[in-house]
Protein backbone atom coordinates (compact mmCIF):
# COMPACT_ATOMS: atom_id res chain seq x y z
CA UNK A 1 0.00 0.00 0.00
CA UNK A 2 1.24 3.27 -1.17
CA UNK A 3 0.52 7.11 0.29
CA UNK A 4 -1.68 7.77 -2.73
CA UNK A 5 -5.13 8.47 -2.80
CA UNK A 6 -7.49 7.59 -5.37
CA UNK A 7 -10.61 9.65 -5.66
CA UNK A 8 -13.62 8.34 -7.81
CA UNK A 9 -15.20 10.97 -9.98
CA UNK A 10 -18.57 9.90 -11.41
CA UNK A 11 -19.63 12.00 -14.88
CA UNK A 12 -23.43 11.94 -15.65
CA UNK A 13 -24.56 13.20 -19.27
CA UNK A 14 -21.03 14.28 -20.17
CA UNK A 15 -20.90 16.60 -16.88
CA UNK A 16 -18.75 16.08 -13.70
CA UNK A 17 -21.10 15.83 -11.42
CA UNK A 18 -20.72 18.63 -8.01
CA UNK A 19 -19.62 15.82 -5.89
CA UNK A 20 -17.36 14.73 -7.31
CA UNK A 21 -15.13 17.99 -7.53
CA UNK A 22 -15.70 17.78 -3.65
CA UNK A 23 -14.50 14.91 -3.17
CA UNK A 24 -10.99 16.04 -4.87
CA UNK A 25 -11.38 18.26 -1.78
CA UNK A 26 -11.62 15.21 0.47
CA UNK A 27 -8.68 13.66 -1.56
CA UNK A 28 -6.44 16.46 -1.19
CA UNK A 29 -7.00 16.72 2.59
CA UNK A 30 -5.98 13.23 3.09
CA UNK A 31 -3.01 13.17 0.73
CA UNK A 32 -1.81 16.01 2.52
CA UNK A 33 -1.54 14.32 5.57
CA UNK A 34 -0.44 10.66 4.14
CA UNK A 35 2.23 12.23 1.89
CA UNK A 36 1.39 11.11 -1.21
CA UNK A 37 -0.67 12.65 -3.95
CA UNK A 38 -4.40 12.83 -5.39
CA UNK A 39 -5.29 10.56 -8.03
CA UNK A 40 -8.76 10.85 -10.24
CA UNK A 41 -10.53 8.22 -11.67
CA UNK A 42 -13.04 9.12 -14.16
CA UNK A 43 -15.46 6.49 -15.06
CA UNK A 44 -18.73 7.16 -17.33
CA UNK A 45 -19.19 7.88 -21.45
CA UNK A 46 -18.35 11.12 -22.77
CA UNK A 47 -15.79 11.90 -20.78
CA UNK A 48 -13.63 14.91 -22.74
CA UNK A 49 -15.27 17.32 -20.80
CA UNK A 50 -15.14 16.21 -17.25
CA UNK A 51 -11.50 15.23 -17.72
CA UNK A 52 -10.12 18.38 -18.73
CA UNK A 53 -12.54 19.73 -16.15
CA UNK A 54 -10.78 17.81 -13.25
CA UNK A 55 -7.21 17.46 -14.62
CA UNK A 56 -7.24 21.11 -13.50
CA UNK A 57 -8.70 20.69 -9.90
CA UNK A 58 -4.92 20.44 -8.64
CA UNK A 59 -5.04 16.21 -8.93
CA UNK A 60 -0.85 14.76 -9.74
CA UNK A 61 -2.62 12.49 -12.68
CA UNK A 62 -6.12 11.75 -14.17
CA UNK A 63 -7.23 8.18 -15.34
CA UNK A 64 -9.96 7.84 -17.51
CA UNK A 65 -11.73 4.87 -17.70
CA UNK A 66 -14.52 5.28 -20.62
CA UNK A 67 -17.16 2.79 -22.23
CA UNK A 68 -20.59 3.32 -23.25
CA UNK A 69 -21.20 0.46 -21.15
CA UNK A 70 -20.35 2.58 -18.19
CA UNK A 71 -22.45 5.70 -19.63
CA UNK A 72 -25.15 5.69 -16.49
CA UNK A 73 -22.58 3.97 -14.02
CA UNK A 74 -24.14 0.11 -13.39
CA UNK A 75 -23.17 -0.98 -10.34
CA UNK A 76 -21.25 -4.29 -11.65
CA UNK A 77 -19.53 -2.46 -14.27
CA UNK A 78 -18.25 -0.04 -11.66
CA UNK A 79 -17.52 -2.91 -9.30
CA UNK A 80 -14.87 -4.23 -11.59
CA UNK A 81 -13.63 -1.35 -13.06
CA UNK A 82 -12.72 0.21 -9.81
CA UNK A 83 -11.12 -2.72 -7.94
CA UNK A 84 -8.42 -2.98 -10.90
CA UNK A 85 -7.86 0.25 -10.46
CA UNK A 86 -6.96 -0.27 -6.82
CA UNK A 87 -4.87 -3.59 -7.38
CA UNK A 88 -2.79 -1.41 -9.91
CA UNK A 89 -2.28 2.03 -7.97
CA UNK A 90 -2.17 -0.13 -4.62
CA UNK A 91 -3.56 3.51 -3.11
CA UNK A 92 -3.63 4.77 1.28
CA UNK A 93 -7.39 5.56 0.84
CA UNK A 94 -10.37 5.54 -1.67
CA UNK A 95 -12.78 8.44 -1.89
CA UNK A 96 -16.25 7.83 -3.03
CA UNK A 97 -19.13 9.95 -3.48
CA UNK A 98 -21.86 9.07 -1.49
CA UNK A 99 -23.94 8.54 -4.43
CA UNK A 100 -27.21 6.49 -5.69
CA UNK A 101 -24.22 4.45 -7.20
CA UNK A 102 -21.21 5.28 -4.91
CA UNK A 103 -23.18 3.40 -1.88
CA UNK A 104 -23.64 0.16 -3.95
CA UNK A 105 -20.37 -0.14 -5.91
CA UNK A 106 -18.29 1.02 -2.36
CA UNK A 107 -19.25 -2.26 -0.70
CA UNK A 108 -18.89 -4.73 -3.26
CA UNK A 109 -15.47 -3.24 -4.02
CA UNK A 110 -14.53 -3.74 -0.45
CA UNK A 111 -15.97 -7.10 -0.65
CA UNK A 112 -14.31 -8.28 -3.45
CA UNK A 113 -10.88 -6.70 -2.16
CA UNK A 114 -11.14 -8.13 1.30
CA UNK A 115 -10.58 -3.91 2.11
CA UNK A 116 -12.01 -2.02 5.29
CA UNK A 117 -14.92 0.30 4.38
CA UNK A 118 -16.00 3.44 6.09
CA UNK A 119 -19.48 4.93 4.56
CA UNK A 120 -21.52 8.43 5.00
CA UNK A 121 -18.53 10.36 6.33
CA UNK A 122 -18.40 13.73 6.95
CA UNK A 123 -14.77 14.16 8.06
CA UNK A 124 -11.52 12.55 7.49
CA UNK A 125 -8.16 12.49 9.46
CA UNK A 126 -5.09 10.60 9.75
CA UNK A 127 -3.98 9.94 13.57
CA UNK A 128 -0.95 7.60 13.58
CA UNK A 129 -0.56 6.84 9.56
CA UNK A 130 -3.94 5.52 9.85
CA UNK A 131 -7.36 7.13 8.43
CA UNK A 132 -9.93 8.07 10.38
CA UNK A 133 -13.40 8.59 9.10
CA UNK A 134 -15.71 11.13 10.75
CA UNK A 135 -19.82 9.61 10.76
CA UNK A 136 -22.77 10.50 12.23
CA UNK A 137 -24.48 8.21 14.33
CA UNK A 138 -27.79 8.70 16.27
CA UNK A 139 -29.62 10.37 13.67
CA UNK A 140 -26.97 13.12 13.46
CA UNK A 141 -26.94 14.36 16.91
CA UNK A 142 -23.61 12.80 17.34
CA UNK A 143 -20.23 12.46 15.43
CA UNK A 144 -17.96 9.19 16.13
CA UNK A 145 -14.37 8.84 14.72
CA UNK A 146 -13.98 5.57 13.53
CA UNK A 147 -10.25 4.34 13.10
CA UNK A 148 -9.70 1.81 10.13
CA UNK A 149 -6.77 -0.44 12.14
CA UNK A 150 -6.23 -2.41 8.50
CA UNK A 151 -2.71 -1.94 7.07
CA UNK A 152 -4.80 -2.34 3.46
CA UNK A 153 -6.19 0.44 1.17
CA UNK A 154 -9.00 1.83 3.16
CA UNK A 155 -12.56 2.62 1.30
CA UNK A 156 -14.78 5.63 2.28
CA UNK A 157 -18.02 7.12 0.94
CA UNK A 158 -17.90 10.79 1.73
CA UNK A 159 -21.73 12.88 1.91
CA UNK A 160 -22.29 15.52 -0.81
CA UNK A 161 -21.82 18.86 0.98
CA UNK A 162 -19.17 18.05 3.68
CA UNK A 163 -16.16 19.83 1.45
CA UNK A 164 -15.84 22.89 -0.53
CA UNK A 165 -15.43 22.53 -4.03
CA UNK A 166 -12.12 22.36 -5.58
CA UNK A 167 -10.71 25.28 -7.15
CA UNK A 168 -8.79 25.08 -10.55
CA UNK A 169 -5.23 25.79 -10.04
CA UNK A 170 -4.40 26.77 -13.82
CA UNK A 171 -2.18 23.92 -14.64
CA UNK A 172 -3.41 20.57 -15.89
CA UNK A 173 -1.85 16.94 -14.82
CA UNK A 174 -1.37 14.21 -17.40
CA UNK A 175 -4.07 12.45 -18.64
CA UNK A 176 -3.90 8.46 -18.83
CA UNK A 177 -6.36 5.97 -20.10
CA UNK A 178 -6.91 3.12 -17.92
CA UNK A 179 -7.07 -0.81 -19.10
CA UNK A 180 -9.77 -2.84 -17.83
CA UNK A 181 -11.78 -5.51 -18.67
CA UNK A 182 -15.67 -5.99 -18.34
CA UNK A 183 -16.79 -9.64 -17.87
CA UNK A 184 -19.59 -11.42 -18.88
CA UNK A 185 -20.92 -11.10 -15.85
CA UNK A 186 -20.21 -7.72 -14.93
CA UNK A 187 -22.92 -7.39 -17.85
CA UNK A 188 -25.65 -9.27 -16.10
CA UNK A 189 -27.44 -6.24 -15.13
CA UNK A 190 -27.47 -2.78 -17.20
CA UNK A 191 -28.62 0.49 -17.18
CA UNK A 192 -30.02 1.61 -20.41
CA UNK A 193 -31.44 4.87 -19.66
CA UNK A 194 -32.48 6.87 -17.20
CA UNK A 195 -35.56 9.29 -17.15
CA UNK A 196 -35.56 12.59 -15.03
CA UNK A 197 -38.19 14.46 -13.68
CA UNK A 198 -39.03 17.60 -14.32
CA UNK A 199 -39.30 20.11 -11.09
CA UNK A 200 -38.16 23.45 -12.04
CA UNK A 201 -36.47 26.18 -10.45
CA UNK A 202 -32.93 25.72 -9.30
CA UNK A 203 -31.30 22.17 -8.56
CA UNK A 204 -30.32 21.60 -4.68
CA UNK A 205 -27.47 20.75 -5.59
CA UNK A 206 -26.01 23.86 -7.45
CA UNK A 207 -28.32 26.31 -5.79
CA UNK A 208 -26.37 29.27 -4.28
CA UNK A 209 -30.00 29.80 -1.94
CA UNK A 210 -32.01 27.39 -0.41
CA UNK A 211 -35.33 28.18 0.99
CA UNK A 212 -37.33 25.32 2.99
CA UNK A 213 -40.29 25.02 4.58
CA UNK A 214 -41.60 22.85 7.40
CA UNK A 215 -44.97 22.03 9.37
CA UNK A 216 -45.11 25.75 10.79
CA UNK A 217 -46.47 26.66 7.09
CA UNK A 218 -50.17 24.40 8.69
CA UNK A 219 -51.21 23.48 4.97
CA UNK A 220 -49.66 22.42 1.55
CA UNK A 221 -50.98 25.70 -0.08
CA UNK A 222 -49.11 27.73 1.76
CA UNK A 223 -45.36 26.79 0.31
CA UNK A 224 -46.81 29.25 -2.11
CA UNK A 225 -44.71 31.16 0.52
CA UNK A 226 -41.65 29.53 0.37
CA UNK A 227 -42.00 29.18 -3.41
CA UNK A 228 -42.05 33.34 -3.87
CA UNK A 229 -39.14 33.46 -1.47
CA UNK A 230 -36.77 31.00 -3.15
CA UNK A 231 -37.99 32.84 -6.61
CA UNK A 232 -36.98 36.05 -5.56
CA UNK A 233 -33.85 34.87 -4.55
CA UNK A 234 -33.60 33.08 -7.49
CA UNK A 235 -33.25 29.73 -5.11
CA UNK A 236 -34.61 26.28 -4.79
CA UNK A 237 -37.28 25.10 -2.57
CA UNK A 238 -36.47 22.36 -0.07
CA UNK A 239 -38.59 20.49 2.66
CA UNK A 240 -38.46 18.82 5.72
CA UNK A 241 -38.96 15.15 6.93
CA UNK A 242 -42.18 15.40 8.33
CA UNK A 243 -43.22 17.77 5.48
CA UNK A 244 -42.36 15.08 2.63
CA UNK A 245 -43.69 12.29 4.61
CA UNK A 246 -47.12 13.87 4.42
CA UNK A 247 -47.53 14.45 1.08
CA UNK A 248 -47.12 18.04 0.91
CA UNK A 249 -43.88 18.72 -1.01
CA UNK A 250 -41.86 15.63 -3.24
CA UNK A 251 -39.33 13.49 -1.61
CA UNK A 252 -36.78 14.60 -3.54
CA UNK A 253 -36.68 17.89 -2.26
CA UNK A 254 -36.03 16.87 1.59
CA UNK A 255 -33.28 17.42 3.44
CA UNK A 256 -31.59 15.72 6.03
CA UNK A 257 -30.84 12.47 7.46
CA UNK A 258 -32.65 10.73 5.26
CA UNK A 259 -32.47 13.06 2.52
CA UNK A 260 -30.35 15.26 0.87
CA UNK A 261 -27.24 17.01 2.39
CA UNK A 262 -26.67 20.48 0.90
CA UNK A 263 -24.07 23.41 0.77
CA UNK A 264 -25.69 26.81 -0.42
CA UNK A 265 -24.85 29.96 0.33
CA UNK A 266 -27.81 30.42 2.29
CA UNK A 267 -30.42 28.75 3.71
CA UNK A 268 -33.59 30.11 5.10
CA UNK A 269 -35.73 27.66 7.43
CA UNK A 270 -39.39 28.70 7.39
CA UNK A 271 -41.19 27.41 10.13
CA UNK A 272 -38.80 24.63 10.95
CA UNK A 273 -38.05 23.77 14.10
CA UNK A 274 -34.70 22.18 13.55
CA UNK A 275 -35.09 18.59 14.03
CA UNK A 276 -31.67 16.34 14.24
CA UNK A 277 -32.79 15.09 11.63
CA UNK A 278 -32.97 17.70 9.05
CA UNK A 279 -30.02 19.59 10.98
CA UNK A 280 -27.99 16.39 9.47
CA UNK A 281 -28.56 17.59 6.60
CA UNK A 282 -26.76 21.27 6.73
CA UNK A 283 -23.51 20.32 7.66
CA UNK A 284 -21.99 22.43 4.75
CA UNK A 285 -23.88 25.47 4.90
CA UNK A 286 -22.18 28.33 5.34
CA UNK A 287 -25.22 30.81 6.60
CA UNK A 288 -28.80 30.01 8.31
CA UNK A 289 -31.66 32.31 8.74
CA UNK A 290 -34.63 30.90 10.44
CA UNK A 291 -38.40 32.11 10.48
CA UNK A 292 -40.48 30.89 13.51
CA UNK A 293 -42.71 32.04 15.86
CA UNK A 294 -40.92 29.47 18.96
CA UNK A 295 -37.92 31.36 20.70
CA UNK A 296 -37.09 28.12 21.72
CA UNK A 297 -37.24 26.33 18.66
CA UNK A 298 -33.91 24.24 18.30
CA UNK A 299 -33.21 25.91 14.59
CA UNK A 300 -32.13 29.18 16.31
CA UNK A 301 -29.34 27.16 17.91
CA UNK A 302 -27.56 27.19 14.62
CA UNK A 303 -29.26 30.04 12.66
CA UNK A 304 -26.70 33.35 11.98
CA UNK A 305 -29.69 35.12 12.12
CA UNK A 306 -33.15 34.09 13.46
CA UNK A 307 -36.50 36.11 13.36
CA UNK A 308 -38.97 35.37 15.80
CA UNK A 309 -42.41 36.09 14.27
CA UNK A 310 -45.27 34.87 12.56
CA UNK A 311 -44.17 33.56 9.35
CA UNK A 312 -47.19 34.44 7.48
CA UNK A 313 -46.65 38.10 7.91
CA UNK A 314 -42.54 37.92 8.47
CA UNK A 315 -42.50 36.19 5.03
CA UNK A 316 -44.80 38.00 2.70
CA UNK A 317 -42.65 41.12 3.82
CA UNK A 318 -39.15 39.97 2.87
CA UNK A 319 -40.90 39.29 -1.14
CA UNK A 320 -42.28 42.67 -0.67
CA UNK A 321 -39.19 44.13 -0.28
CA UNK A 322 -36.92 42.14 -2.57
CA UNK A 323 -39.32 42.35 -5.03
CA UNK A 324 -39.14 46.52 -4.82
CA UNK A 325 -35.53 46.58 -4.43
CA UNK A 326 -35.24 44.64 -7.63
Amino acid sequence: MGSNVLVLAEVYEGALRLISIEMVTAAQSVAKESGGEVIALVVGADLDAAVSQIAELGVARVLIASDHKLKYLPTLGLTSVVAAAIQKEQPFAVIVPSTTAGIEYAPRVAARLDLPLASDCIGLAIDGGKLVAIRPILGGRVQSAVTIESSSTAIVTVRQGTFKAAVATGSAAPIESFAFTLSDGDERAAVTGVSEQEIGGVGLDTAKVIVGGGRGLKEPANFKLVEDLAAALHGAVAATRAVTDAGWRPHNEQIGQTGRVVAPQLYIAVGISGAAQHIAGLQGVENIVAINRDPDAPIFKIAAFGIVGDLFEVVPAIIAELRTSA
